[in-house]
């Protein structure tokens, strides 16, 4: 038996693709600083906001995009980040009320239920870090109840591009003040 049949056999992901049958080892939760990260975060974004809920026609980028910050959640294979699966961006909407959107998880990574966890935390904790006083998120019905549970409390029932949502805001008191760290996440994160 050949080097290359033991080494396929013994690593499923070799050849850099993370599935769902061999998931990767841990996840990144960070901003987004490389092109590749950012460039991955506006495909996620696309195919989750434009393909599976068609919310969008072709693309969702807007305005917000130019002067936002992204955060990402990475796979990592064998240590290394291999692909961006989960995003959302913040931004000063005006003084210190800011906001967080597209939050967006890879369809294979949705049964970690830490990776949008992970990126709602670090989203309110960076917002807290550069001085918001309010942070709030237009948020789909469908996610209310994961958000309640991190401390966002509905403020009013809104429409975003056709589709009923709320808009929510964080209790800052649980999002501390502290600057965007990557955070590492094993994949025995708790499933959804």
């Amino acid at each position: 038996m050949s080097f290359d049949a033991v080494l396929s056999d013994w690593l499923p992901a070799a050849n850099g693709l993370a599935t769902a049958d061999s998931p990767p080892g841990d996840y990144w939760i960070k901003p987004a600083t490389e092109a590749w990260e950012l460039a991955g975060a506006r495909g996620l974004r696309r195919a989750v906001f434009c393909v599976e809920q068609g919310l969008f026609e072709g693309d969702d980028r807007d305005p917000v995009d130019a002067h936002c910050t992204v955060l990402v959640a990475l796979a990592c294979v064998f240590g290394m980040p291999d692909r961006v699966v989960g995003t959302v961006r913040i931004h000063r909407l005006s003084g210190l009320h800011w906001q967080g959107s597209r939050l967006a998880v890879a369809r294979d990574c949705r049964r970690l239920a830490a990776l949008g966890t992970g990126l709602i935390q670090l989203a309110g904790c960076t917002a807290s870090a550069r001085g918001a006083a309010r942070f709030t998120a237009q948020v789909q019905l469908r996610h209310r109840h994961l958000f309640e549970r991190l401390h966002w409390q509905p403020q009013a029932a809104i429409t975003v591009q056709g589709a009923p949502h709320l808009r929510m805001q964080a209790d800052l008191a649980h999002y501390p003040a502290r600057l965007a760290q990557p955070r590492v996440l094993s994949a025995t994160a708790r499933a959804a």
